[in-house]
């Protein structure tokens, strides 16, 4: 038996519905393929694992793992994952969430998460657009593009979702894309075994909702565009000419403790002086 047979049995369920309910061209299969390699690498045994997932497309891959998994509310992802982790340190809790999920009604979550440093890995599915709720403008559609709420050019400002998570105090902060899947693993491994809050920013097309606004003519050509214009940090940071380049790799990486962490020294050394942690 193929190995991607092997562990397809062993860590999808088997009563979903296949094939995937994702569009045809989309990439969050890819992501949920990294989610169950990088577990398989780091021999994380599955009830181990809690994936907390909110509303959108990305959220059906709370669905089909076989993890102890949870379909948050929107927006509330990061906050079923802090009371999971806190209860419960010895889980591994990976939060998945789309870009409008996490940035916009669950903003103000993801940024707490990242100053309390709680041990969470947010993995934030990045594809410029409310893809499930009818292709409306998220907080990082990028300025003049086309959906369903900026026929004529989105007028605002994007959120860079890196600078975000770096400015709020995330303990590691990673950008990766679905065309580089290989590396993409390798991030996703590295922010699932550190301490603290561990953000990964994944680019994935919609072709369905956004390319097809936005003069793509395919989802290969949006794969191509990933391709084309997201490079290496350590090439990105040597360019003279940065316009239309995004920088993927690791841009954060320190190791102090998570709240959870934190809190159980705090209940020891209470316990210790014969306190109310006793």
């Amino acid at each position: 038996m193929a190995e991607v047979t092997q562990l397809i049995h062993q860590y999808l369920r088997h009563n979903k519905k296949f094939p995937l309910v994702f569009c045809p061209g989309c990439g969050i299969g890819i992501v949920l393929g990294s989610l169950v390699r990088s577990v398989h690498s780091l021999g994380i045994p599955k009830d181990d694992m809690a994936v907390v997932a909110g509303i959108g497309c990305s959220g059906r891959i709370a669905a089909y793992v076989d993890f102890n998994t949870v379909h948050a509310t929107h927006g509330r992802a990061l906050t079923l994952s802090t009371g999971i982790k806190m209860a419960s340190p010895h889980l591994r809790v990976l939060t998945v969430m789309g870009d409008g999920d996490a940035l916009s009604i669950g903003g103000n979550h993801l940024i707490h998460a990242a100053r309390r440093n709680i041990g969470v890995t947010a993995l934030v599915v990045n594809n410029f657009i409310y893809g499930m709720t009818g292709g409306q403008c998220s907080p990082t559609t990028p300025f003049g593009a086309y959906t369903h709420t900026s026929p004529h050019g989105q007028m605002e400002k994007s959120f860079d979702v890196v600078e975000m998570a770096k400015a709020a105090g995330a303990n590691g902060v990673y950008r990766g894309t679905v065309f580089h899947a290989k590396a993409l693993d390798g991030l996703l491994q590295r922010a699932m075994s550190r301490p603290g809050f561990n953000l990964v920013e994944v680019l994935t097309p919609c072709f369905t909702q956004y390319g097809r606004g936005n003069k793509f003519r395919s989802p290969v050509e949006m794969f191509r565009w990933l391709k084309d214009h997201v490079v290496p940090r350590e090439v990105y940071d040597k360019l003279d000419d940065k316009a239309g380049k995004i920088p993927m790799g690791i841009f954060v990486e320190n190791d102090e403790p998570g709240l959870e962490q934190r809190h159980a020294a705090m209940r020891q050394a209470l316990a210790d002086k014969g306190g109310a942690g006793s």
